[in-house]
């Protein structure tokens, strides 16, 4: 079998991988991306655009429960599944389709296939017309991604539990869900399925969700998901997992156990490199399967790259359309220019419960911990003239500056618009402005980013 060769083959068409390969496609150059049937990666099939829709939907159901207060007479909202999957599968339908399109326009050769490195830098694929393929590149991307890991608990593979994955394919609402894990996916599913309807438990091992947050914020996090109904069992270890005659039981590290109709696992993701023969390209694995990358995104082969969640990058899509930046610059470097690093990036991140949260930069344990002199600002969300006028009152905001310098170190954002918002600060951030600078800025009113004036002015911000 002939081996064709390309300027640019990418092993998987995530955020990063698509957008180089329909970049350097287009400037001319001879691409071939190999996907395994997932037109759009994850983030569009899967994970961010299927589930944020769905989120969108629970608030637009909470909102019209409330609409008495607001002045308007909407009868009794309820769930109806096959408009929500419809709206869901319009939505990334849609998306896929576009993707499909730009991916064709761009000129490159889209391979579907699984595909396995046999040398350097060259891989075999069987199409999805049952052709073998033989394909090297002058540079190689890895982009294969992530996908939720089910970990070794007793009886908990055997009790096909659901996953952020299989849960979007649901044919109807589960009565109860034991959700396992307390990050970002079971915080967010959490909060969905009780505005649902769904009576959720959420079962953490650790002492806090969201442990990467402060206790504080975690704290308002948990809070806010007990008001919607959502029953929290936190340092409950889950220990074994039963299915008997239609009901789930979870025994807990503490004695007891949680029953419910589904369980949801929510404790990780694994990283798509078994069965990709990365040996064989000479690309070396870094702990828990990821592929190991330097700062620059180079792998351990020569012209061999990674990017995005199989690299160890930050797992959101905004983090892997980063590395596609870094990636082409470095591409395109010449000897002696310095490569584009992935050091020191401010990466933003979002938690959509309801309300979300929004974070960017140092929480106030990580600031101390790296030994900066900080004050703390925290406000209620109540203090915001927005949030009275649309009546989203639950929440808190924190920031966390450093003293002598009044830069801005990082913020935590629970409330109503916290994912819009959080940009604000990040600009001010990347701008090197002391917080005075955000604190006495013309913000319109009533926004919800004026709640930045007040987080930063004496009322809030200690001495």
């Amino acid at each position: 079998m002939e081996t064709e060769h390309f300027d640019l083959l990418v092993i998987g068409g995530g955020k990063a991988g698509k957008s180089l390969a329909m970049d350097l496609a287009a400037a001319g150059q001879r691409v071939a991306m190999v996907e395994r049937g997932m037109i759009g990666g994850t983030c569009i099939n899967v994970a961010c655009i299927p589930t944020k829709t769905l989120v969108n939907s629970a608030r637009l159901l909470a909102a019209t429960r409330r609409a008495a207060e607001f002045g308007i007479d909407a009868g009794t909202p309820a769930v109806n599944l096959d408009l929500l999957r419809a709206r869901k599968e319009d939505v990334v339908g849609t998306m896929v389709a576009g993707q499909r399109k730009s991916f064709l326009a761009s000129g490159m050769d889209l391979v579907i296939g699984q595909a396995r490195f046999t040398g350097p830098r060259t891989v075999e694929v069987v199409d999805d017309a049952g052709t073998p393929r033989s394909l090297s590149g002058t540079g190689v991307v890895v982009n294969t991604g992530m996908v939720p890991a089910v970990p070794d608990i007793p009886g908990l593979r055997a009790a096909q539990p659901l996953t952020s994955t299989s849960i979007l394919t649901l044919a109807e609402l589960p009565a109860s869900i034991v959700i396992l894990g307390g990050g970002y996916i079971g915080c967010e599913f959490a909060s969905m399925l009780s505005i649902m309807g769904v009576a959720v438990t959420l079962v953490q091992r650790g002492a806090s969700l969201l442990p990467r947050e402060d206790t504080d914020v975690s704290a308002a996090v948990t809070s806010a998901l007990e008001s919607d109904s959502v029953s929290v069992r936190l340092g409950a270890a889950a220990e074994s997992v039963v299915r008997t005659n239609g009901t789930v039981t979870v025994s807990l590290a503490d004695g007891t156990t949680v029953e419910a109709a589904e369980v949801l696992v929510a404790l990780g993701r694994k990283p798509v490199t078994a069965g990709l023969g990365l040996e064989a390209a000479g690309v070396d694995l870094a702990p828990g399967g990821l592929v190991a990358v330097d700062e620059f995104l180079r792998t351990t082969a020569d012209g061999v790259w990674a990017a995005g969640d199989v690299a160890g990058t930050p797992q959101f899509t905004h983090a892997s359309w980063n590395d596609y930046r870094i990636l082409k610059a470095n591409l395109a470097a010449v000897p002696g220019v310095a490569l584009h690093s992935t050091r020191d990036r401010l990466i933003p991140y979002c938690v959509f419960t309801t309300p979300e949260l929004g974070r960017v930069g140092l929480s106030e344990a990580q600031a101390r911990a790296a030994g900066h002199d900080v004050r703390i600002a925290k406000m209620p969300v109540t203090a915001i003239p927005r949030a009275r006028t649309v009546g989203q009152l639950e929440g808190m905001w924190k920031a966390v500056v450093e003293r002598g310098t009044d830069r801005i170190l990082g913020v935590s954002l629970l409330g109503h618009e916290s994912s819009e918002v959080i940009a604000v600060v990040q600009m001010a951030m990347l701008g090197g402005l002391p917080y005075q600078q955000v604190r006495d800025a013309v913000i319109a009113h009533p926004t919800m980013a004026e709640g930045l004036q007040l987080l930063f002015s004496d009322a809030f911000l200690e001495a």
